[in-house]
């Protein structure tokens, strides 16, 4: 076989072109020319196209790798979000992480072993059927990292993550228009000095001047009331048979001891400053969250800790009988002041004090006395009407801020006797929870706080399993940063916040 150059008639053109002749045959059998070109096409076109498809194949595995990087970022922060603890949203209605999961050891590094937990699993391909027969992991994607860069503890800011969060939770049920309402009964507090507590103090300097005067025998006539008030204020407003609490909480392990001691976690997540407006429709709010979700005289929650909790909110005591002799107190003498306040402006009954006062000191035969006696008389009938309008408010019953002449209720005769056993009646007004969200408005929202975290604090340690809870190792919100690498060499970092809000 050779090649040899001959003359050839090529689209009427003579043209050159070598022919394969075969030795062995005759010189004039010639071969057809062999055309080659066809195929130095394709083996340049094939470069160009898998070169493509390579680029492509590598882009989709970036992309899909940095999708499902993303995807199981966000899987994954979900999961631990549902974490949530169980009891504190069933009794509380407060969704929060609980860092410790039931040990007692407190600390982000336990959700980030979580996070991490929830990563590998959903990054794993074992759990697919015949996975090393039939697939192949085209993305090789394997978390490197997950750290939890900010976390949000319902503790921070003194507790107002915790009131945020409870204002969340009650927001959409409460009106505003009971606002209005409480900031008016504030209002004629204040301005009447209802709270000053100076009519118990004005009634012991009258009795006192009557037994500093020489030479004169003149008998008190408010003697039967004060001996029936040394019984005490719980006897003289509660029902003979009421059961009443006698439970008690020790305070030093939980949260408002710790934070005084500087003994919490804290978060470093940043919050946006609130208007003088925002932070009284908060603590409204929040109170509103507190009388819906803890128990009060009357509607006592008998599982929890202290069956007198909102009473708790504001006395600050350790025992139901203390907080609620602290708060019944509290609202006798606000009562007094303003039965007082009345009794001075009703002119029927200061008619009936001045003869009241007149004969006591007539019979002494100490005119000079009688202002003082009429002092001492209005002070002791403000005081039993003000004993009736606690029993009345403690058995569900209504009084006013101020009353009026239908609304008052004992005789002066009755008072001054201490007849204080009547039966109470039903009567506009005030109840005691309206009594009680006044204390509650009119008292220091840090405490108010704080206290009311013991509260959630001491209850959720009584269920199973949750004896060491903690309320500052509870995240409201976190700020992971995810590394995710590749076995095919490329890595993505990824930030990613997630809350309950």
């Amino acid at each position: 076989m050779k090649f040899v150059s001959v003359k050839a008639d090529v689209g009427g053109k003579m043209k050159n072109r070598e022919l394969l002749l075969c030795e062995k045959c005759n010189r004039n059998d010639v071969v057809q020319p062999y055309n080659a070109y066809l195929t130095v096409y394709l083996a340049l076109c094939l470069t160009v196209i898998l070169s493509l498809f390579l680029a492509l194949i590598d882009g989709t595995r970036r992309n899909g790798a940095r999708l499902e990087a993303e995807i199981v970022t966000d899987i994954g922060l979900q999961s631990i979000m549902a974490e949530y603890h169980r009891e504190l949203m069933k009794q509380y209605n407060l969704f929060a992480i609980d860092a410790s999961y039931g040990t007692a050891l407190c600390t982000k590094a336990n959700t980030e072993a979580h996070l991490m937990k929830y990563l590998n699993k959903n990054l794993n391909y074992e759990d697919v059927f015949l996975s090393n027969t039939l697939y192949r992991d085209f993305l090789g994607l394997k978390p490197e990292q997950a750290e939890l860069k900010k976390i949000s503890i319902l503790t921070d800011e003194g507790g107002a993550v915790f009131r945020r969060c409870a204002v969340e939770a009650i927001k959409s049920d409460v009106g505003l228009d009971l606002l209005k309402e409480v900031r008016g009964w504030m209002e004629t507090i204040e301005v009447n000095g209802l709270e000053e507590g100076k009519e118990e103090k004005q009634k012991q300097e009258y009795d006192a001047q009557i037994k500093e005067i020489e030479d004169v025998e003149i008998d008190n006539p408010t003697d039967g009331l004060e001996e029936k008030k040394k019984r005490g204020i719980l006897k003289l407003v509660t029902e003979k048979d009421a059961n009443l609490s006698q439970n008690i909480i020790y305070t030093d392990n939980l949260i408002m001891g710790r934070m005084q001691q500087g003994q919490v976690n804290r978060g470093n997540m940043e919050y946006d400053a609130q208007s003088d407006m925002e932070r009284m429709t908060e603590k409204f709010i929040f109170q509103e969250y507190l009388l819906q979700y803890m128990g009060r005289y009357g509607e006592e929650h008998e599982e929890d800790a202290l069956c007198y909790q909102i009473e708790y909110l504001i006395a600050g005591k350790n025992s139901d009988m203390e907080n609620l002799q602290s708060v019944a107190n509290r609202l006798c003498a606000l009562r007094e002041a303003a039965n007082a306040m009345y009794l001075l402006s009703d002119k029927t009954k200061r008619e009936e004090i001045k003869v009241a006062a007149e004969l006591a000191c007539m019979l002494a035969l100490s005119p000079q006395l009688i202002p003082i006696v009429e002092g001492v008389i209005l002070l002791a009938w403000a005081y039993a009407e003000s004993i009736y309008d606690v029993k009345s408010l403690l058995a569900g019953g209504k009084v006013p801020l101020i009353k009026d002449e239908k609304s008052w209720h004992y005789s002066l005769s009755a008072a001054l006797e201490g007849d204080l056993q009547d039966q109470t009646k039903d009567g506009g007004g005030l109840t005691y929870k309206d009594y009680l969200r006044i204390f509650m408005m009119l008292a220091d929202t840090d405490t108010i706080t704080a206290r009311a975290m013991n509260m959630v604090e001491a209850d959720m340690r009584k269920t199973p399993g949750n004896a060491a809870f903690r309320l500052d190792g509870c995240y409201d919100a976190v700020e992971a940063y995810i590394r995710i690498g590749s076995s095919y060499g490329f890595q993505y970092e990824i930030t990613r916040q997630k809350s309950y809000h």
